[in-house]
């Protein structure tokens, strides 16, 4: 897979921010930035589209994928419960001359980070706390409490692992966090 543009990685626990951190800057311009859409095993929730939030597939098709060496990096988050970047998604960005923003898991976005070192500005969103990420995903009412708590035991163990990411940002406060992730992104595209 051949280099183009950079690649911006936007990850943490679920709850944390990331996702309206990366919407905010996928809206400014400037930094020339486009989404890469992630590969789930898994159906549509509430509104999302596929193609747009994600490219839903069956668990077949996405073991067949991962057979084919077709993605960058996947994981099986849950049992039966893929998630993964195609790398033709990157190549897509990339011949478009844009930067690839990722909003992805931790350990897919450390993978992409190991594979390139160079492309890479990994950011790990840190939350206040695992309390005030239980509030959030119960005020998200998308999910069952089971799942919550799937999610809420998982966020422990991804937040042991941000100081291996470029940078950390706190979000305790979601405006300072917008502009820091802004002015973070912006540095990094322009090197």
């Amino acid at each position: 897979m051949s280099t183009g543009g950079k690649l911006i990685v936007f990850s943490a626990p679920s709850g944390s921010g990331k996702t309206t951190i990366v919407r905010h800057l996928l809206s400014k311009e400037d930094l020339n930035l486009e989404f890469s859409i992630s590969a789930a095993s898994r159906a549509p929730r509430g509104e999302e589209a596929n193609g747009k939030d994600y490219y839903f597939m069956s668990t077949e098709q996405f073991k067949k994928h991962i057979k084919n060496e077709d993605f960058l990096e996947w994981e099986e988050v849950y049992r039966d419960n893929f998630y993964g970047t195609l790398k033709s998604e990157v190549e897509r960005i990339w011949a478009k001359g844009k930067n690839v923003i990722f909003d992805i898991d931790v350990a897919g976005g450390l993978r992409i980070k190991h594979k390139f070192p160079e492309e890479t500005l990994a950011v790990f969103v840190k939350p206040p706390s695992v309390d005030e990420l239980k509030r959030r995903l119960k005020e998200r009412s998308t999910e069952s409490d089971d799942k919550i708590n799937m999610r809420i035991a998982k966020a422990s163990v991804e937040l042991a692992t941000a100081p291996q990411f470029d940078v950390i940002i706190k979000n305790y406060d979601l405006p300072i966090a917008l502009e820091e992730a802004y002015q973070l992104v912006k540095n990094y595209v322009k090197k």
